[in-house]
């Protein structure tokens, strides 16, 4: 398994799927294993996947000082991959709360991106994290669904934080997925044992973001950018999710018709043929109004 080392000295893991040119990927959890990520959706068919564990995940070694797991403070990991890679400008894929990180990323390094693709995207360095309305919204949605009237309760206790420590995430994870089946259900179960919880109760820490900050550097990044949400998640829905696209002069923004939060499960062949337009350059590139 290749390994490199960060600029504190930890030793970091990643695995490569596929052959090709290389697309960088960061996962999201926050702070789960790239397992979850698969070859996501046959994308390894079309490039060589480099998937990072994120320090104290996966083969991954957890750091000496654990204020290291919060977002800012693994930028550099991200550039010593770069650099190890031996690549002068990457592509980069990012995951639900890894797009935070290449956001922060995009903003340190803009001239080391060639093209940046974010996938069900919460703005959470933007300062706009998913409200429970949201989430609420986009549950009912699946009103239709025969496992709605059952597991709805057990998700708005989640959403409301009226289920304390006793929550029922088999139902709560359905919302997550725009289709509940057996593929569904394998990789909910996997997340727990791919997940650093503590890690993950310190990637988001308010300290780690100034989004005026952020928003005046993504002004400046030349790149590309492709934003996809899917039309069922709750985390974000596609109206938030494109306040990410906004932030960047040269995005794309697109919608993944009945996909929830890991699109690449619900429509596979969809997915890989939206994100490698882009990454190939023959999709059409949307310039985006500024939102409100």
């Amino acid at each position: 398994m290749p390994i490199f080392t960060a600029p504190d000295g930890t030793t970091l893991a990643y695995h490569v799927r596929g052959e090709g040119e290389p697309l960088v990927v960061l996962p999201g959890g926050p702070m789960r294993a790239s397992e979850y990520l698969g070859d996501l959706g046959g994308l390894s068919a079309h490039r060589r996947l480099i998937l990072l564990d994120l320090r104290g995940t996966g083969a991954s070694a957890a750091p000496a000082d654990p204020a290291t797991y919060r977002c800012d403070r693994q930028v550099e990991d991200v550039e010593s991959l770069r650099a190890h890679l031996g690549l002068d400008r990457m592509d980069l894929l990012a995951h639900s709360a890894g797009a935070s990180l290449a956001m922060l990323y995009a903003a340190r390094h803009p001239r080391r991106l060639s093209r940046l693709l974010l996938v069900t995207a919460i703005p959470w360095a933007l300062g706009r994290p998913a409200t429970p309305e949201e989430r609420l919204a986009a549950a009912r949605l699946r009103e239709a669904e025969p496992w709605f009237t059952a597991a709805f309760p057990a998700f708005e206790a989640w959403v409301t934080g009226e289920a304390g420590d006793d929550i029922d995430f088999e139902a709560v994870d359905a919302f997550f997925y725009g289709r509940w089946d057996d593929t569904a259900r394998a990789h909910a179960a996997a997340a727990d044992g791919q997940t650093n919880d503590d890690a993950a109760d310190r990637f988001h820490d308010p300290a780690a973001y100034d989004p005026p900050a952020l928003r005046a550097a993504l002004a400046h990044v030349d790149a590309p950018v492709l934003v996809l949400a899917g039309e069922m998640d709750g985390g974000p829905r596609p109206e938030p999710a494109r306040l990410v696209a906004d932030a960047f002069p040269h995005a794309e923004f697109a919608v993944q018709a009945g996909a929830g939060h890991y699109p690449w499960l619900d429509d596979p062949k969809w997915f890989t043929a939206r994100t490698e337009a882009f990454l190939t350059g023959t999709g059409t590139a949307v310039r985006l109004p500024t939102a409100g």
